[in-house]
């Protein structure tokens, strides 16, 4: 069974911190599909994720190529997991639901923490998760570092 981690973005922005966390699933030899909800927004991050550091080259591409399948990281808007991952990040407040979180290794929900709906949305996320018995995991870097300050649901 798959768990779910927030993230409470307080100080890195979403173009800082999903570079990190996407190349530690490719370190581990995970895939991951990074589910968003504007399809503006992902070209954005796909651009940001190109303009990374050449020591840090993070292998993407955006749904709706040719190579879908393939990719080891794949931004998309739409349901599904069609690389085959076995991470899913969701940003900008992307809806996952309980049977994904359950499917997958690692569920990751990034949320900006100077947006009040960002905020309000991610917790209504983690009650329907930890209320369909999934364990979360609660992160925030409000100083600085990241901090595990909550856990539920069986949690490590």
């Amino acid at each position: 069974m798959g768990a779910a981690l927030f993230y409470h973005l307080t100080r890195g922005p979403l173009e800082e911190t999903l570079p990190v966390l996407l190349a530690r699933s490719l370190d581990r030899g995970w895939r991951v599909v990074v589910r968003g909800t504007d399809p503006a927004r992902l070209d954005w991050l796909d651009q940001k994720l190109w303009q990374g550091p050449e020591d840090g080259f993070l292998p993407h591409g955006v749904a709706g190529g040719p190579h879908d399948t393939l990719q080891p990281v794949l931004l998309t808007t739409a349901p599904g997991n069609p690389n085959g991952a076995t991470v899913l990040m969701a940003v900008d407040g992307a809806d996952v639901a309980a049977d994904e979180v359950a499917g997958m290794e690692r569920t990751c929900i990034l949320f900006d923490g100077h947006d009040p709906a960002a905020v309000q949305a991610a917790r209504g996320q983690w009650k329907r998760l930890t209320d369909a018995g999934l364990p979360a995991e609660y992160w925030s870097e409000e100083t600085g570092r990241w901090v595990k300050k909550a856990a539920a649901g069986g949690a490590a």
